[in-house]
């Protein structure tokens, strides 16, 4: 059965897409198969319940993300950070980003009810404030940043950008020129990260980091198929 595991990609795959369309609520095991062209019986193959794979959705999720974080480990640190904060910018009209923040929003009201998601949840969480704190302490040890606590600041920004998405996919009606997400980005790096630069260090301009960040998921999206593709980040 080698073909398994490539069924299992394009099943995990059409997770993300029915969450896109339809939301965690009112999910089914259809509407998934629906999205990977799968029959419903081969999801159940794989996988008993709905809640099954939407664990491995979400492990997965995480385990794509650990493994481009060793793609990045050779870049400078003061560039991975960049890297981190502008993958928290998205603005209203991206309607696929948008439906799936709200999809994951949703995913993430489970957490006190069930210990399944709620493992992968937390998990999300540690590997991003410890991909922040990773690079502090490497920013630190080569003279980039002045010496802070690692882990207490790291837990500082990514509650800040976590906060300023979920305001922004929850509180904003309508599209503007304006990103909430934006903003919130602008204003950590005025006041949690400038501060931290050793003197004559100098932090790379946000929009061309933006510019960067969306050519590359052009050329995923090109060399994939896909329109994006999610990390904890995005959750």
């Amino acid at each position: 059965m080698s073909d398994e595991p490539l069924a299992a990609d394009e099943i995990l795959d059409g997770v993300y897409r029915a969450l896109c369309a339809h939301g965690y609520a009112s999910l089914t095991m259809q509407d998934i198969a629906d999205e990977c062209d799968k029959s419903k019986s081969l999801l159940h193959y794989h996988y008993d319940t709905k809640e099954d794979l939407l664990v491995a959705f979400l492990s997965r999720m995480i385990t794509d993300y650990e493994e481009g974080l060793e793609d990045e480990k050779d870049d400078p640190p003061i560039d991975r950070l960049a890297w981190f904060l502008a993958q928290f910018v998205f603005t209203p009209d991206e309607d696929e980003r948008q439906s799936f923040h709200l999809a994951l929003l949703e995913m993430r009201s489970q957490g006190p009810f069930n210990e399944r998601m709620r493992e992968q949840l937390v998990r999300s969480d540690e590997v991003l404030r410890e991909t922040v704190a990773g690079i502090l302490r490497e920013g630190i040890d080569e003279g980039v940043f002045e010496p802070v606590d690692p882990e207490r600041t790291a837990a500082l920004l990514v509650a800040t950008l976590d906060g300023g998405r979920t305001r922004q996919v929850t509180l904003d009606e309508e599209p503007t020129d304006d990103s909430y997400t934006r903003t919130i980005v602008e204003q950590a790096i005025e006041h949690i990260v400038e501060p931290l630069l050793a003197p004559g260090v100098e932090f790379p301009p946000l929009a061309e980091t933006l510019a960067d960040l969306d050519n590359e998921r052009s050329l995923d999206a090109d060399e994939t198929g896909k329109s994006s593709s999610s990390n904890p980040q995005e959750s």
